[in-house]
């Protein structure tokens, strides 16, 4: 039925374009590509591995964005960029052999945590605060645990690389945001390999998905640094609840499966 797989196809890229803007500005896109490919009848490995392929315009649209603007050094971040990948590599193969429930347990409460964070925190804006953990042992400690956590999983890594480069790296939101973009460019590159090798990509569909989330990240970028703090924060704050309401009301969940049981 071609007029079918047309249907499908435009609109697995209207997804792709805005999960693109919103995943620019607060994360979090994964939670609109993914179930729309699955809808569309994709198998899960497939979607694993054809989603970091269309992360991958989405992320490296929104860097180069925000480098453009001056919010973010490229050459600068790109050891820390090779740290993110190498630990989504370790992720991914992780994920090849193992299962990751424990991770489905606790990324719910995870995220209602980073939310409630960002929620009560008021004085997070755009200027830098007090450093709590020095560059170089944030790129060699944090940086390659949320990007193994990303290979070997994936949603929510925006809000946790954001919490870490606010909380730890003690940058204003706006530049956490820019940073957070090329760190998750490292990741989805890293991860992306692992899955290629394992041939679960599905290139028509990611390539169109890719555009999609090339211009979706060109305008979420544009509308983040023009609002600034004013529109990061709620989104941010939203999309984590959002991630994991989504989570949860999945009946497979562990959480859901556990309840049932009483």
């Amino acid at each position: 039925m071609p007029d079918l797989a047309l249907q499908v196809l435009l609109l697995l890229f209207l997804a792709a374009m805005l999960a693109g803007f919103i995943d620019a500005i607060a994360g979090g896109g994964g939670m609109i590509t993914i179930p729309a490919m699955l809808l569309a009848g994709i198998p899960p490995l497939q979607v694993l591995g054809t989603n970091k392929l269309q992360s991958l315009f989405g992320s490296g649209s929104a860097s180069w964005a925000y480098a453009r603007h001056g919010h973010v050094d490229l050459k600068g971040q790109l050891p820390m960029v090779l740290t993110a990948a190498l630990g989504a590599v370790g992720g991914a193969l992780l994920a090849t052999v193992i299962p990751v429930d424990w991770l489905k347990w606790a990324l719910p409460f995870l995220l209602v945590g980073i939310a409630v964070y960002f929620g009560l925190k008021p004085d997070i804006g755009h200027v830098d605060r007090h450093q709590r953990m020095r560059p170089q042992v944030f790129a060699l400690t944090f940086v390659p645990a949320i990007g193994f956590y990303d290979g070997v999983f994936g949603p929510g890594t925006g809000s946790f690389l954001m919490l870490g480069f606010v909380a730890l790296a003690g940058f204003g939101i706006l530049k956490a945001t820019a940073h957070t973009k090329f760190l998750n460019f490292g990741s989805n590159v890293g991860a992306f390999a692992v899955f290629l090798v394992h041939g679960a990509v599905l290139w028509k569909v990611g390539l169109l998905m890719g555009a999609g989330q090339f211009l979706g990240a060109q305008l979420g970028s544009r509308f983040a640094m023009k609002q600034g703090a004013r529109i990061i924060k709620p989104l941010l704050v939203t999309v984590s609840i959002a991630l994991a309401i989504r989570l949860l009301a999945d009946p497979q969940h562990p959480v859901r499966v556990w309840a049932a049981s009483f």
